[in-house]
């Protein structure tokens, strides 16, 4: 068995050495003899302190300097196109203002400003250039910012040589963890305008009695782009990397500065005569609901780094992929942007009362709480009502680069990552904009921080498809290549079931619902109920995938996954994979594995396989047919919240067996009553929605006839 929780992770002694590299196979593209490119770095402190700072919840303000904050560019060039990708030292930037600072680089530079990449670090420490929650934009900063990003995309074009490119692929994964955590559904809490809602939010996972699990998955790839002169001088790294900032003291660049710094320092300390200077750039991959610190770990063993230290061993990851960087010289470009006009959700009739009513309270003095500041975003999102969003994809040679101008989460920058039809693509959020977090649709119902309407989270449900569909289809256009058909491969315990012959098998690897893929062929797909999310770690051993690819499962919040299976009758098996969330004294009943019976109904002819809570038989698998929960029997093996576990339920007639990891648990005897149209199932809840399942389910295969015993051990070989 495998272990989520809790395990002791070494992400701050571990040799680089020892960490996965992945470097991608060149496709075949088309080549360009005139591939140019120029870097350069432009200092944007603000001259005046102090200066209003992004990211909290109330205003504040700075006068000190840690760090100085920076605008760093990078122009290219070929034959037919000129593109500028912009990286600043901001929490977040408008599209208003970045659309004013393209058009006056456009005519400074000539490079159209549809060919303009500008995005933000996210630094929380960073001086505000756009208005949010309690803080505004600091007026003065504004135009002094707007003037410096036209100053560097103009120095960068000054700046362009004969070049080449190249990428690599790091991993990074003890270096980013979920911050969103899934709370258990008697742990709700309160949103800012007095409703029970907090399914999930930010840092929940610090309490491990207060959760269930992680709200979604990370994505651990460190991606550089690495951009020489011919003779091999370095001239810029484009450094991709999801997690959301590590949090730093007065003014600061955070780790993106110093890990920009960092590689300067390890690949061009120096400056060649006559040369500009290297140029190390950190974008802010998808991290929505990413931080640092994974409260998987007990606090006891937690890491607790210093600033520097997560910089530096973050660096020593970067410097071992930048060292198997093959270059090329015969690189073309293309780019390619999409403007869309999405919704606010603006508030009801209700709420707008509420809001006017404590805004008017408060007068002319800033929020204090929580509800003041929401009350305040409610007026501002009535008055909006809508806006436009730039979404935007470039290729460079064999590379692409696509981008969201949202706090995307991080299953949204692997589903474009795996629909692009390069392999080697990053996504950089916060580019040509600040429009606020855009959860999952399925992750709206959860609640949360990250869903409460505001600027900072207030575009409409389906924004993040919407998006995401916008950045693939520009992936397709600037490749001229149909989208990459995505599917993990078939590790030997995958094979091992299909060889098996299930009459339909759901390998749960899906990014969203509502349908789950029947991998048999056979066409049985189940349907996902709402109450799922989507794409976190699955069972690895045994191996259900090959290559290294993690394999992937849906954590249930109360929905259910339900199929059709009309074929069967009274001999029948369910296997499957479990991993429960609810301490086993959390309620009653810890949850529903498995029930086979009419919806919404508890009937006289139903199986429902579960485990116990504190009401009977805690922590262990329970089992009863017909309609009475009372007449359960229990196993007799005490089930550990938190791992991963295996599970086989085989009806032979009236003869009924369960195995748990290949042990036999429970054997008992009822009828086999089951009428005709008796044909739905339901797995991570019972028919009549009773304690239905928190935790993850993954590998559920279904055979219309009862497995021998050789047979169920052959599906726990390892």
């Amino acid at each position: 068995m495998t272990s989520a929780i809790p395990h002791r992770s070494v992400a701050f002694c571990m040799h680089p050495l020892v960490l996965a590299l992945v470097l991608v196979t060149t496709l075949a593209l088309p080549l360009s003899a005139d591939f140019r490119a120029g870097a350069a770095i432009v200092d944007v402190t603000p001259e005046k302190l102090p200066v209003l700072v992004n990211g909290g919840m109330t205003s504040r303000s700075l006068d000190k300097i840690n760090t100085r904050v920076h605008a760093r560019a990078i122009a290219l060039a070929d034959d037919k196109e000129q593109i500028a990708i912009v990286v600043v030292d901001s929490c977040m930037m408008t599209r208003t203002r970045l659309d004013e600072a393209k058009a006056l680089a456009e005519k400074r530079t000539g490079i159209p400003a549809n060919r303009m990449l500008i995005s933000a670090t996210h630094a929380h420490s960073a001086p505000a250039s756009m208005g949010c929650l309690g803080t505004d934009a600091d007026p003065a900063y504004v135009p002094f910012l707007r003037d410096k990003i036209v100053e560097v995309i103009a120095a960068a074009q000054k700046n362009l040589e004969p070049a080449r490119v190249g990428f690599a692929k790091g991993d990074a994964a003890n270096f980013t963890a979920l911050r969103q955590w899934i709370r258990r559904p008697d742990r709700i809490a309160e949103d800012p305008f007095g409703n029970l809602t907090v399914r999930a939010n930010m840092h929940a996972g610090r309490n491990w009695d207060d959760v269930t699990g992680e709200a979604g998955p990370k994505d651990p790839d460190l991606s550089l782009i690495s951009i020489q002169a011919r003779d091999g001088r370095p001239i810029a790294v484009l450094g991709n990397f999801s997690m959301h900032y590590f949090g730093d003291k007065d003014i600061s660049a955070d780790y993106f500065g110093l890990f920009s710094e960092g590689l300067r320092q390890r690949i061009a300390p120096k400056i060649a005569p006559g040369k500009p200077d290297f140029v190390g750039i950190m974008s802010h991959g998808c991290s929505g609901d990413i931080y640092r610190t994974d409260y998987k770990i007990p606090e006891k063993d937690r890491p607790k780094p210093t600033i520097d230290e997560y910089t530096n061993d973050l660096l020593d990851i970067a410097m071992t992929a930048y060292k198997g960087i093959r270059h090329r010289d015969d690189a073309d470009l293309a780019m390619a942007e999409r403007r869309m006009t999405l919704d606010y959700r603006v508030p009801d009739r209700q709420r707008i009362e509420w809001a006017k009513r404590i805004v008017a309270e408060m007068g002319d003095r800033l929020a204090k709480t929580q509800p003041e500041v929401y009350a305040r975003e409610q007026i501002l999102l009535n008055e909006m009502k809508k806006t436009e969003v730039v979404v935007q994809a470039l290729r460079i040679g064999d590379i692409a680069i696509a981008t969201t101008p949202c706090e995307t989460y991080a299953v949204t920058g692997l589903k474009i990552k795996a629909a692009s039809p390069l392999a080697q693509t990053l996504v950089i959020e916060l580019a040509n904009g600040g429009d606020g977090y855009i959860p999952p649709p399925e992750q709206h119902p959860f609640g949360g921080y990250n869903t409460w309407a505001a600027r900072s989270a207030g575009l409409e449900v389906t924004a993040e498809p919407k998006i995401a569909e916008a950045a693939i289809g520009l992936l397709e256009k600037v490749t001229a290549k149909p989208r990459r058909e995505w599917k993990l491969s078939d590790g030997k315990a995958a094979r091992a079931i299909l060889d098996a012959k299930p009459l339909a098998y759901w390998r749960l690897n899906e990014f969203t619902g509502p349908h789950a893929a029947d991998a048999t062929g056979h066409g049985r797909d189940a349907v996902f109920e709402s109450g799922i999310t989507f794409y976190l770690d699955g069972p690895r051993l045994p191996e259900f995938c090959a290559n290294g690819e993690v394999n992937r499962a849906p954590h249930f919040v109360g929905g259910r996954l339900r199929a059709r299976l009309g074929e069967l009758r009274g001999r029948y098996s369910v296997s499957m994979w479990f991993w429960n969330g609810m301490p086993n004294d959390g309620r009653d009943v810890s949850g529903w594995l498995f029930s086979r019976e009419h919806d919404h109904a508890l009937g006289a002819s139903g199986d429902h396989l579960g485990i116990g809570g504190k009401g009977a038989h805690t922590g262990r698998l329970i089992l009863f047919h017909g309609g009475d929960p009372a007449s359960a029997i229990a196993g007799g093996s005490e089930i550990p919240r938190w791992q991963w576990q295996h599970i086989v339920l085989v009806r032979e007639g009236e003869s009924v067996r369960v195995h748990l990891n290949g042990r036999l648990e429970i054997e008992t005897k009822s009828a086999a009553d089951f009428p005709a149209g008796f044909e739905q199932c339901f797995f991570g809840g019972r028919s009549d929605n009773d304690s239905n399942w928190e935790g993850r389910l993954d590998e559920i295969a279904v055979f219309d006839r009862a497995l021998t015993d050789a047979e169920v051990k052959s599906l726990e070989a390892e």
